[in-house]
């Protein structure tokens, strides 16, 4: 998974497209969901409006996850495990590397 962009889908035509999340401006559900970025373009997208969110939550997460173990220990950390961003987004916060990073505790359900 490229952590430096969210995968989304355009409408229509079902092409996977890469997006910056710091380049979103805003997300609406119009009723198809619309994401209008800071330059004013818009993309028609396939994912809900909630989706598109937890997309740029679990992107921002793993940004600032990544921050504080290279503050921490610099350089000489191993990248985390490959994953899709369904299991990303499924896993615990104490399953998480900024879980881990953290030591939060695990979520009882």
């Amino acid at each position: 998974m490229d952590l430096r962009v969210i995968i989304v889908t355009r409408l229509g035509n079902g092409i996977a497209i890469a997006v910056n999340p710091d380049l979103i401006e805003r997300a609406e559900a119009t009723p198809d969901t619309v994401i209008t970025l800071v330059d004013g373009h818009k993309l028609v997208i396939e994912e809900p409006l909630p989706r598109i969110v937890e997309l740029v939550r679990t992107w921002r997460a793993s940004v600032a996850a990544e921050a504080i173990t290279l503050a921490r220990y610099g350089n000489d950390v191993a990248p985390p495990d490959e994953v899709d961003d369904a299991s990303m987004a499924d896993r615990t916060a104490q399953d998480s590397t900024f879980g881990r990073v953290l030591r939060l505790p695990s979520r009882e359900v």
